[in-house]
């Protein structure tokens, strides 16, 4: 901490005491009140909420793993009930975690990924390499990469194919205050399994997203705003993630009810309300 670090990622805190870590964790707030514990734990629900009750500040989820519609409303739904006591840290990949979306997806893959960690929680991360999507796997099936930064050194610089998506997305975030909290997303219907999508409201700020989880195939469906989202009848709605594509419309009417949503594979939209 003297040295300037303020973040720890703990590796397997489950497996130590947790009466350790409420000791530790204490002691080290008592002077550096900033710092910040993320838990490295993939285990039991009742021990990870645990962890957070003992004192981490954010908590790796199972989020990697989760990848279709239904996955993603149970894994949303688990950590609501959860969110006295568990700040998630929504990762798209971990150095040992390579999921097979992400090997057989390519670019779409990652770029779905992507927007909804971005968008799904206050706080999320990437493993160096996913902005080169790198996807080599040690061997079929296997979830270990092949060039694994666990056993040869690499040198890193800071470009990447998706990073312009990864600014966009990063700006999305401070402007929108909605984006910045987990408890405040409604799911909305799309009447197509391959298109999810949900609305996050802070105050007078309110984001909709729209994510293409197929990286194979164009989906087409309908996102549908009840009336009980209090919007009104007919409003503007801004693609934050689309303005600054030559040619390509980012700015829209949508109304109460049926508005027709056409994706490539793993795009999404990001939708301002209000322009």
């Amino acid at each position: 901490m003297k040295r300037g670090v303020t973040v720890f990622r703990v590796d397997n805190p489950h497996t130590k005491p947790v009466a350790f870590w409420e000791w530790l964790i204490d002691e080290v707030r008592r002077e550096h009140p900033d710092v910040i514990f993320l838990a490295e734990a993939f285990t039991r629900p009742a021990m990870m909420t645990t962890l957070g009750k003992a004192g981490f500040a954010q908590s790796y989820t199972y989020f990697t793993w989760k990848n279709t519609r239904w996955e993603l409303l149970e894994f949303v739904a688990q950590l609501l009930e959860w969110k006295e006591t568990y700040r998630p840290n929504l990762f798209t990949n971990t150095p040992d975690i390579l999921h097979d979306y992400l090997v057989t997806g390519g670019r779409p893959a990652f770029e779905a990924r992507l927007v909804l960690a971005a968008t799904l929680s206050p706080s999320y991360g990437i493993y160096s390499g996913f902005e080169q999507f790198e996807n080599v796997p040690a061997k079929p099936g296997s979830e270990e990469y092949l060039d694994s930064e666990k056993y040869e050194v690499k040198q890193r610089s800071l470009d990447g194919p998706l990073l312009p998506l990864v600014a966009a997305l990063n700006r999305a975030r401070r402007d929108n205050p909605s984006l910045q909290q987990l408890d405040n997303i409604t799911f909305l219907e799309t009447e197509n399994d391959g298109l999810f999508a949900y609305l996050k409201r802070t105050g007078a700020n309110t984001v909709i997203v729209v994510v293409n989880l197929d990286p194979f195939t164009t989906r087409e469906g309908v996102c549908i705003l009840p009336v009980s989202t209090g919007l009104p009848p007919a409003y503007r709605v801004h693609d934050v993630l689309a303005g600054k594509e030559a040619g390509k419309d980012a700015d829209w009417t949508w109304h109460i009810g049926r508005n027709y949503v056409r994706l490539a594979p793993g795009r999404s939209h990001v939708l301002r309300i209000g322009g």
